[in-house]
């Protein structure tokens, strides 16, 4: 099974082709940081423009490195929100026209549910169901994945994203965009006590997170200490919330084989260590996929197309880019700006 993929749903643009058997065959993207530094975060009409331009090339691009033909393709998957609507828009689009000129099958992929499987065509030996940490710029949420398209979620933020509040402390502390890599860069040579900052909702009966109120704190805290000291104090703020959240997901997610991590921030070192730690306490396997997987890439749009194709889910024409897309529909709303789960 030949898969190729597309990824256009922020200011990373790209195309992949995958086989069935896990194998990244091509791997061609294209960034946007230059374009978006300026501005200290992602400008959407710009972001679009660019996938406009580059987005044919990357797919003849793929299509060279797999020394494959499109008509060789078995079917095309493409992100279909959640998302930069213009963005999405540019990547589903191109997706329906290879799909309809190649008498292919469409597969439009919820841009969550790629990065939801991405450990998955990583790690062969891991088994569903698992508990997932799926945190990025904009989402922070816990899910029970159950199967292709079986997702319970457990828990999600009421108001901004862990990735948010890197790049929001990052621009604050002048250290230039993209944030999270720059903030954990930076943290390294800082006292992560040095600063005391807020823990939102830890220790509290409620399941999701909260990050505003941090955000909030370290704007107030600049100045007082080093951008050192100020960015380690974040990130251990930011660890100390995710690892008192999903340890309370822990004792709801009943058969979970393993506590695994996806998304932006997942690529975040002492992130990482600390679930590690978290999940070897429970008797849990710990999977993260490789670094490059955790960032938006069409490897794991393709892997997740993939998966659907091979459970018989593909789509028509005329399927409609979503800027907002839930992986659990049937979800109840919570308070803040939990309808962006």
């Amino acid at each position: 099974m030949l898969i190729l993929g597309l990824e256009s749903s922020c200011d990373e643009t790209a195309a992949a082709i995958v086989t069935g058997d896990r194998r990244v065959l091509a791997h061609a993207l294209a960034g946007q940081e230059e374009a978006h530094r300026p501005y200290g975060g992602v400008v959407p009409e710009i972001a679009a423009r660019a996938h406009v331009e580059v987005i044919g090339p990357l797919v003849e691009r793929a299509l060279r490195e797999a020394d494959v033909r499109l008509s060789d393709i078995d079917a095309v998957a493409a992100t279909a929100g959640p998302g930069l609507i213009g963005g999405v828009m540019v990547g589903l689009v191109t997706g329906k026209a290879l799909a309809h000129a190649a008498g292919k099958p469409l597969v439009a992929v919820n841009h969550l549910e790629g990065h939801a499987l991405s450990p998955r065509l990583a790690d062969p030996s891991l088994e569903l169901p698992y508990l997932l940490l799926l945190v990025s710029g904009g989402h922070c949420q816990l899910l029970l994945v159950e199967g292709v398209g079986a997702y319970r979620r457990l828990a999600t933020t009421i108001d901004d994203a862990a990735g948010e509040a890197f790049d929001k402390t990052a621009k604050l502390l002048g250290l230039g965009f993209p944030g999270g890599p720059a903030v954990e860069r930076v943290a390294k040579d800082g006292d992560p006590k040095a600063v005391p900052l807020p823990r939102p909702l830890t220790g509290t009966k409620e399941p999701h997170f909260s990050f505003a109120g941090l955000k909030a704190a370290v704007a107030r805290a600049v100045g007082t200490a080093s951008a050192a000291d100020l960015a380690a104090s974040f990130q251990q703020a930011v660890v100390d919330c995710l690892v008192d959240r999903t340890k309370r997901a822990i004792g709801r997610a009943t058969g979970a084989t393993a506590l695994v991590v996806a998304g932006g921030v997942a690529a975040n070192g002492a992130v990482r260590a600390a679930l590690e730690q978290l999940a070897h306490a429970h008797d849990l396997r710990f999977v993260a996929p490789p670094l490059w997987l955790c960032t938006d890439n069409a490897a794991m749009i393709a892997w997740a197309g993939a998966e659907r194709f091979a459970a018989g889910l593909t789509d028509p024409l005329d399927t409609l880019a979503r800027p907002r897309w839930p992986l659990d529909p049937s979800a109840e709303a919570v308070r803040g700006a939990g309808v962006k789960a």
